[in-house]
C-alpha cells in the first residue's frame, strides 16, 4: 500500500487494524514517524530517494518517535516483521505494489 494525499501520509497506520505480516504501507515523502494513539507496535524502515536503506527500528511502541536523517519515505509494517528480513541500512529496497482488480 502507498499513501496518496497529505492526509494519509500524516495518519499512515494510525487507527487502523494491522496489517498482514506480508505487507507495508510506504509512506512519501516522510522523514519522521509519531507513534501516538498507536495501538501496536510497528517496524519501520526509512529510505532515501534511490531506495536506499538509511535505518530500521524494529517495534517501535505506542507514543514514541523515530527519523532518519536523509531520509526521503518510510515504510510502515507490523512489530516483528523485519526479523523475517536480512536487511541493513545501505541496502537498496525494490519496492513491488500489489494491485488488486
Amino acid at each position: 500500500m502507498r499513501t496518496a494525499n497529505p492526509w494519509e501520509r500524516m495518519r499512515g497506520l494510525l487507527g487502523r487494524s494491522p496489517i498482514g505480516p506480508d505487507q507495508g504501507l510506504l509512506i512519501a515523502p516522510c522523514s519522521s514517524v509519531h507513534t501516538i494513539g498507536m495501538k501496536y507496535p510497528i517496524d519501520l524502515i526509512f529510505l532515501d530517494k534511490n531506495w536506499q536503506i538509511k535505518k530500521l527500528v524494529r517495534s517501535i511502541k505506542p507514543c514514541r518517535i523515530a527519523w532518519a536523517i536523509g531520509a526521503n519515505m518510510v515504510v510502515e509494517m507490523p512489530g516483528g516483521t523485519l526479523d523475517n528480513f536480512s536487511i541493513a541500512p545501505g541496502m537498496t529496497l525494490n519496492w513491488e505494489e500489489n494491485l488488486c482488480v
